[in-house]
């Protein structure tokens, strides 16, 4: 809880100082640290770094992805946008924390930890690719950002 939530009084400073995309891929980056700590071992330390560490990587991810929508849309469309993604967020929440829990029951702790390596691999390139198209869009020719 600390790291998801006590994080968030630093996240918006970071994301200032280094970008949203770093902030982002540092989530990502976390998570995966998470992931060897949790597959690591069953050591007292492993069960307060893993936690800490998914708190910290899920909060840098969900404040990025959040600063990320709010250059999505107009001012007239902010509510039905932000209901949106936050139902989808929270629907999607709940399926894999019902599914991660199934994934355990029948496979095992290591099952829902190597589980999660695709999403992280997939968000790892969909915050690439952005990153690339973001970074041709600054340098083309006659179009200012």
């Amino acid at each position: 809880m600390i790291g998801m939530y006590g994080s968030s009084f630093f996240t918006g400073s970071l994301i200032s100082r280094f970008g949203v995309m770093n902030v982002i891929l540092a989530g990502i980056v976390l998570l995966f640290v998470c992931i060897v700590s949790a597959l690591a071992g069953t050591g007292l330390f492993n069960f307060w770094a893993a936690p800490f560490l998914l708190g910290i990587g899920w909060n840098f991810m969900y404040v990025g992805g959040s600063a990320l929508l709010t250059e999505c849309y107009a001012p007239a469309e902010r509510a039905k946008t932000q209901a949106a993604n936050d139902f989808l967020i929270f629907v999607t929440m709940a399926i894999s924390s019902m599914s991660s829990g199934v994934l355990l029951n029948k496979s095992g702790w290591h099952a829902v930890n190597y589980g999660s390596i695709p999403f992280l691999v997939i968000a790892t390139a969909a915050t690439l690719w952005l990153m690339w198209r973001r970074r041709g869009s600054r340098t083309a020719p006659g179009i200012s950002r």
